[in-house]
């Protein structure tokens, strides 16, 4: 039996700005990744959507990002390792704060858009921000880029580490995501991104954008839940996952 965790990154409306489908997509999903108030969110929607993910009986991780409300935490912020480690622990404490009102416990922790790149491939970036994990609470589970830095860090710091994959996003030969600027970088093609993230995650492959075939762990699937046919794109990979055998499980069941 495989098992898999699906996720996907939630809470990132903002004030009267409405992005995603978070009340139909929880739902279908295992393990959320909710916005901590830097790169999206506020406190009304963080709460809200730990109301709708504890109802639902998913997981709840911690999503934070650069502080950059404008750019969506998609843009590089040249900071040092103390200051993204003191960012990390902030939105810790502000996501927590909520768990602990809802009554729910925080599972895990995946950073968002460009923290999450360039963590990918900056060891000393990815040291801070698992310093900042491991301070706050060790018992967390680092969300990371199979085989990139930031799931390198965490391991080397003895800190539960789940390797996440991307059913919609294409890879290069080094295991990173293709920048989203250039051309293939996303895929658009449900069937084709079913079939690719079924072999990742039982065959531990993956075609890179050169072609090459690559290896790949894949612990836990992100779904998107802002596109417009986002909705039933995750329906469509539960119905895949079920007919291959594949079990959807949160992370704390079966990450050790």
């Amino acid at each position: 039996m495989y098992t898999v965790d699906l996720n996907s990154d939630l809470g990132e409306s903002f004030g009267n700005y409405k992005i995603g489908n978070d009340d139909k997509v929880i739902p279908l999903i295992s393990s959320a990744n909710v916005a901590c108030g830097y790169h999206a969110s506020d406190p009304v929607v963080m709460g809200n959507t730990l109301a709708m993910a504890k109802e639902a009986g998913i997981r709840i991780g911690a999503h934070p990002g650069f502080p950059d409300l404008m750019g969506f935490g998609r843009r590089n912020l040249s900071v040092s390792p103390a200051e993204a480690k003191a960012y990390v622990l902030y939105q810790l404490g502000a996501l927590d704060a909520f768990c602990r009102v809802t009554g729910v416990k925080m599972q895990h922790v995946k950073p968002h858009g460009a923290l999450y790149n360039m963590a990918a491939e900056d060891y000393a970036l990815s040291t801070a921000i698992c310093e900042a994990i491991k301070e706050f609470d060790s018992s967390l589970i680092v969300l990371a880029l199979s085989g990139g830095q930031l799931a390198k860090a965490a391991q080397d710091m003895g800190l539960r580490t789940a390797m996440e994959v991307f059913a919609d996003r294409a890879y290069e030969e080094d295991g990173t995501l293709v920048n989203r600027r250039k051309e293939g970088a996303v895929i658009t093609d449900e069937n084709e991104a079913i079939v690719r993230v079924i072999r990742m995650v039982k065959e531990k492959k993956i075609t890179a954008i050169t072609g090459k075939d690559i290896d790949i762990q894949a612990d836990s699937v992100c779904v998107h839940g802002d596109g417009a046919k986002a909705l039933a794109f995750v329906e469509k990979i539960r119905e895949a996952f079920v007919k291959e055998g594949i079990q959807i499980s949160s992370l704390d069941e079966f990450v050790k």
